[in-house]
């Protein structure tokens, strides 16, 4: 499994540098959803279909989503480690206040 970090901000966004995006999420489209204490982003083939859009946040290619609907009600600042789970096709983040 892929062992990734990505970045929760005090205002409800989720950051992802731009080769973890590049490689997990290339179409900028993703579904976010909590189950239990691990927070799932699932790619989505286009932005078509709805779900949340990662928007380029600087040169380098970084991008951002917000997210803030889909966190736990103590959501995380900073940041966290992320696995790949391709079985379910999911970037899955502990998300509890503990991790």
């Amino acid at each position: 499994m892929d062992t990734v970090e990505v970045e929760f901000t005090a205002s409800g966004y989720v950051r992802l540098r731009a080769d973890v995006a590049r490689q997990f999420f290339p179409t900028d489209a993703l579904v976010a959803m909590l189950k239990g204490a691990e927070l799932w982003l699932m790619p989505l083939i286009g932005p078509e279909g709805g779900g949340l859009l990662l928007k380029q946040r600087n040169l380098e290619g970084d991008r951002s989503a917000l997210i803030w609907e889909s966190l736990p009600d103590r959501p995380p600042v900073g940041l966290r480690q992320a696995v790949w789970d391709a079985g379910r096709g999911a970037l899955r983040v502990d998300v509890s206040p503990d991790a």
